[in-house]
């Protein structure tokens, strides 16, 4: 029997932060919260390399909603997600995305903030950084040893948000220095230039990939359309609803 102490935050889903727009409704009346576990499928260590990385979100729900005259309240419910490699890429590249746009739109500005901020973004010397996470994850489609899925996608339409968020970074922070940080300045520049072009070509082939594997699946359906309507004009009805796909496949057991 032991104790475990664990840093939890509060959780929302999509349709419950569009009721809670202020920061007094996300920190009032709370009844579920979240903790995250990383771990690798193979191995006993919790923390691996970017594509063996995955992470376990457990979603608590307690029976009375904090603030509350207790300070310790049972919990009723336990719901636990797992997400995979690039499912973890992605949130965590979602939230350097968040620090860029909080450190922009700080008042008063903080330069030393913003620049740590950019400075963790662009380095060559940061370990498992935004370009290794493209690199590791984009570089098979570039490559045509895989297919894009819905993942890499959402991947790449958030590293177009982040890098869009870069740029802004970059004209804010040149607003804010001195004169003897004007090579600083240029550094991160230059920086911020070779990542975009290392970028660039991986997602640009996920978005064609994209674009060729949506065309194939269209023209797909087009024939079993076409063919579904010529079968039926002589014969059963029954015939053309299976060509047509509308009946769910059936699920192998596992």
């Amino acid at each position: 029997i032991y104790v475990q102490v664990t840093y939890v935050e509060p959780y929302f889903d999509t349709s419950e932060l569009q009721h809670r727009p202020t920061h007094f409704d996300r920190n009032y009346n709370l009844k579920r919260f979240m903790y995250a576990s990383p771990f690798t499928m193979d191995t006993n260590r919790a923390h691996g390399s970017l594509h063996e990385q995955y992470k376990r979100k457990t979603i608590l729900t307690v029976e009375r909603a904090f603030p509350y005259v207790k300070t310790r309240v049972g919990i009723i419910d336990r719901e636990r997600l797992i997400l995979s490699p690039i499912e973890v890429a992605i949130e965590d590249l979602q939230k350097k995305t968040d620090e860029l746009r909080m450190a922009i739109q700080q008042e008063p500005a903080d330069p030393k903030i913003l620049q740590m901020v950019i400075q963790g973004c662009i380095s060559t010397a940061v370990h498992q950084g935004p370009l290794e996470v493209a690199n590791i994850f984009l570089n098979p489609i570039m490559n045509g040893l895989e297919l894009p899925n819905i993942h890499h996608n959402r991947l790449r339409l958030c590293f177009k948000e982040f890098t869009r968020r870069l740029a802004e970074a970059l004209k804010r922070n040149k607003t804010l220095i001195q004169a003897d940080q004007r090579e600083y300045q240029k550094d991160l520049e230059n920086k911020f230039t070779k990542f975009t072009e290392s970028l660039q070509p991986l997602l640009l082939a996920c978005k064609q990939s994209t674009i060729i594997e949506t065309t194939l699946i269209n023209n797909k359906s087009v024939k079993k359309i076409r063919s579904s309507r010529s079968f039926n004009n002589g014969t059963s009805t029954s015939g053309s609803v299976i060509l047509t796909g509308s009946q769910p496949e059936e699920e192998t057991p596992t």
